[in-house]
């Protein structure tokens, strides 16, 4: 349509609300037009009136037009709702978001063209009425909208597929880490046990040098004790001096330990394995954190 800028369709379309819309206004207009021939009927009886009973007589038909008016006000704004209604539903069904401009609907400009356009089609005594013989029903979208919205599907598909396959590589990268991470800890428990294996023999070593060390003073005592007891003093002085030694070697023993340890964890290895371990584990912990913007929400 020229006037308005809309297509064949949408232009029967507005005609037929027009049409409608021209209706209900002669309906009230005939309404109106009742009330004062009622009025001058059943009123305006006797040649001369009175200023309060003329004032009286303009003060009900005053209340009578002003409720008719009030009422196709009332009832034009809520049919205009309705079709918008039918409008914006139509349109959430294809998931678009229609637009209105409210400062249009005063724009006098605008209003002057739709009412040439009114005049031109209902004035016209060559326009063929537009019959409408079946419940009429909103129309799907033109084939140019259509197109919008499998270009804007087919976008959203590709999106779609590009956020996948970066999911499952970021998956497959935390997969990798976690596998990486758990051959460490097993390298490191492995290294760990190494260590305890290692104390354990030297402990056991030296204690069996104590023990033997102290059976063969016990056996030397003895024997020295029943030979002679003068020496009784002399072998109790070995004794004390034996449990002094065992008691040093001991926290040498201990010592010697501490330092095993000590010494482990200043090793090249010991001191890349943790840095490797952190490493690993902060990566988890980024990739994880990428992971959680992508899970589906539920």
């Amino acid at each position: 349509m020229a006037e308005l800028g809309l297509n064949e369709h949408h232009q029967n379309a507005v005609i037929n609300y027009m049409r409608f819309a021209r209706s209900r206004r002669g309906l009230r207009l005939k309404t109106v037009d009742s009330c004062f021939q009622d009025l001058k009927e059943s009123r305006l009886v006797e040649e001369t009136f009175t200023v309060d009973e003329v004032s009286e007589v303009l003060s009900g038909l005053q209340a009578v037009v002003y409720s008719e008016v009030e009422s196709e006000l009332i009832n034009t704004a809520h049919t205009n709702v309705l079709l918008l209604r039918q409008l914006f539903s139509q349109a959430e069904k294809w998931y678009l978001k229609l637009q209105t401009d409210i400062s249009e609907l005063e724009n006098r400009e605008l209003l002057e063209q739709v009412a040439e356009f009114e005049k031109a089609e209902f004035t016209s005594s060559n326009k063929k009425p537009i019959l409408d013989t079946l419940k009429p029903k909103l129309a799907p979208l033109n084939e140019g909208g259509t197109e919008l919205l499998n270009k804007e599907i087919e976008r959203l598909q590709e999106e779609n597929e590009k956020l996948k396959s970066r999911l499952k590589t970021i998956e497959i990268q935390a997969t990798q880490a976690l596998d990486e991470k758990s051959k460490l800890e097993r390298a490191l428990q492995d290294l760990q046990l190494d260590q305890g294996n290692q104390k354990d023999f030297i402990k056991a070593q030296d204690l069996n040098d104590l023990e033997n060390t102290v059976a063969a003073l016990k056996s030397e005592f003895q024997k020295t004790l029943n030979d002679k007891t003068e020496n009784q003093k002399s072998l109790e002085e070995n004794l004390a001096t034996a449990k002094h030694d065992l008691l040093r070697v001991q926290e040498q023993l201990s010592m010697a330990e501490k330092e095993l340890d000590k010494k482990f964890q200043q090793t090249a290895a010991y001191r890349n394995m943790k840095e490797i371990l952190t490493r690993k584990n902060d990566q988890i912990k980024d990739l994880r954190r990428r992971l959680a913007k992508y899970e589906p929400e539920d």
